[in-house]
């Protein structure tokens, strides 16, 4: 079975190369909709808008035989949801806010594939990471923003990165603060036979 990753993130190539997975990267175009408000709800719904998207147009291209991962990280903190930032402000406001406490980092999964003259199916799922910053005086937070690696990253930091100096201590999954819980990713193809 052919897999198709819905993303163009780096980190997640990254990952799933690191488990020996070979993929076809076709990044989803969808225009995300949220409708839900708990963060494991929402992380679900956009990487199944995702994954839909790519699974339509394989579908559409008359592909069969596919599995197609979707994916969606963000960062909860005191309630709020912390996506990428918009621009330095909003990413030394993010981490202005986590640093010195605990934050967890959400990502949802959903796999769809499709066999032949079948319809599509999906299951999707999300795993949370707990994650405790040391605290980061302003002259470290503008140095970091302007760094320019918090930008693309949920939350405004990446824990692979430069802000790995502040990370004081996780629980649960690190490749889930990464952007992929890749263990539980192989885990599910492989309960449903989607491994080839």
């Amino acid at each position: 079975m052919k897999i198709y990753l819905a993303s163009a993130s780096p980190r997640r190539k990254e990952l799933l190369k690191q488990i020996g997975l070979s993929y076809k990267t076709m990044p989803s175009t969808v225009e995300e909709n949220v409708t839900k408000t708990q963060p494991d709800e929402v992380v679900e719904e956009l990487s199944y808008q995702k994954a839909v998207d790519v699974c339509t147009k394989l579908t559409e291209e008359g592909k069969e035989d596919f599995v197609v991962i979707g994916a969606d990280t963000i960062v909860s903190c005191w309630g709020d949801i912390l996506g990428k930032p918009k621009d330095k402000e909003d990413a030394a406001r993010m981490l202005h806010k986590l640093q010195g406490g605990s934050h967890q980092v959400y990502t949802g999964v959903t796999l769809a594939w499709k066999y032949k003259d079948m319809s599509a199916m999906y299951v999707s799922f999300s795993e949370c990471t707990d994650v405790t910053m040391y605290a980061m005086s302003e002259e470290e937070i503008k140095r970091y923003v302007d760094s320019g690696e918090p930008m693309d990253k949920a939350g405004a930091y990446a824990i692979q990165g430069l802000c790995a100096a502040y990370i004081q201590g996780i629980c649960g999954d690190y490749n889930n603060v990464v952007g992929l819980p890749v263990g539980r990713v192989y885990q599910e193809l492989k309960k449903r036979g989607l491994l080839s």
